[in-house]
């Protein structure tokens, strides 16, 4: 009987492990739909939205995430938060 709930046990791990495996292998990253559309929304209110979408393509292609809204939030996406231009300024919008 303990065998038998041992093997139940198992397969069960096994068929989960593969399913998360699966799910992560399908919401790979993809940088150009990623980037543009979380950049759209970031910079929708900007007074000079080309400039806004330009630095947010560059920190989002190095830093993978974009922070939601169109203003602030930066704590959900440090490396977004922390990228300085060559004057220290914040780079990214």
């Amino acid at each position: 009987m303990k065998i038998l709930f041992l093997a139940c046990l198992l397969l069960f791990a096994l068929l989960l492990s593969n399913t998360s495996i699966e799910a992560t292998a399908d919401q790979s990253y993809d940088s150009v739909n990623y980037c543009a559309s979380s950049c759209d929304l970031r910079c929708a209110r900007a007074g000079v939205k080309d400039r806004c979408l330009k630095y947010c393509g560059i920190c989002c292609d190095k830093c993978k995430c974009v922070p939601s809204g169109t203003y602030g939030n930066k704590h959900q996406c440090p490396c977004y938060r922390d990228m300085r231009s060559s004057k220290g300024k914040p780079k990214c919008p």
